[in-house]
């Protein structure tokens, strides 16, 4: 029977995940202890998006989730609270993630600061606001109305184990190293399904939730960045391109499975849950 082998939620957007036991199911993404996957993001001083695309060090930046209160660190760096609640309502800004444009809330200048200094360019933090609505796109959907925060485009990103080890063994095989699943810096690692089951499941059923793989992940350069050292790597794409380019995303190379939640808000998942894999063919 497949079963969760891995929840993980990246409080700020391109910054290192957190790898959890527990989370709840929302429409918009999972959430741990009342934080959101992607609740924040940092921006430039024009409100457009920044990642470990350009800032490969932001991988080192670490959330925490302590006693209700959360926190981010980065080596030789002091702790950086992160206020959740009592921000000005009127402290609002526009920032784009891709071709969406957003009303968020800025964290200030004390943030601003901190994330200034550890990415080495200005920059400031802004929060996901509680009453805007950002819908995905319906063209992957089948028309069925999803919404996520700041994430790239979906609330969810599944990957089978199985997937990830069938590329492992291709890398060995060209006499490189073997990675990890945060590379690839997914929500939902499915363990027990067959190497990239995820493309053709219309629906994973857990408990009462049922998730719904949309669209295939494009891939690009981030998952050759090493996410303990922040440092580039090999890039993994010329591996993947020999055998992941998939022709529905124009010849793009695809890695996993963004997907909607279209049953089961509100639902709890965990690490070890057993879930059902409906294939769409």
């Amino acid at each position: 029977m497949p079963t969760i082998s891995q929840l993980v939620i990246y409080p700020i957007k391109s910054c290192a995940g957190l790898s959890v036991e527990h989370a709840t199911l929302t429409t918009a993404g999972l959430v741990y202890k009342g934080v959101g996957d992607r609740e924040w993001m940092v921006v430039d001083p024009s409100g457009q998006f920044l990642t470990q695309r350009e800032f490969s060090r932001m991988a080192r930046i670490k959330p925490q989730v302590r006693d209700g209160l959360v926190s981010v660190t980065f080596p030789d760096m002091a702790a950086l609270p992160l206020e959740r609640r009592h921000l000005p309502e009127d402290a609002t800004c526009l920032v784009a993630v891709w071709d969406d444009h957003v009303i968020a809330t800025d964290c200030g200048d004390v943030a601003a600061a901190w994330f200034t200094q550890v990415i080495g360019t200005p920059c400031r933090l802004v929060r996901f606001r509680e009453n805007v609505v950002r819908s995905t796109s319906t063209k992957w959907t089948g028309g069925v109305a999803a919404a996520t925060r700041f994430a790239d485009g979906y609330p969810l990103l599944a990957i089978g184990d199985a997937s990830l080890a069938d590329l492992n063994a291709r890398l060995r095989a060209a006499g490189r190293d073997a990675v990890p699943m945060n590379r690839f810096r997914a929500n939902l690692v499915i363990d027990g399904i067959d190497p990239f089951e995820e493309d053709y499941t219309a629906t994973f059923k857990v408990g009462g939730a049922l998730i719904a793989p949309v669209k295939p992940c494009s891939r690009c350069p981030i998952p050759s960045i090493d996410q303990a050292s922040g440092m580039p790597g090999p890039d993994l794409l010329d591996i993947l391109g020999t055998y992941r380019a998939n022709a529905r995303m124009d010849g793009a190379i695809c890695f996993g499975m963004n997907c909607i939640v279209t049953e089961g808000e509100g639902a709890e998942l965990c690490v070890g849950q057993e879930l059902e894999a409906e294939l769409a063919f």
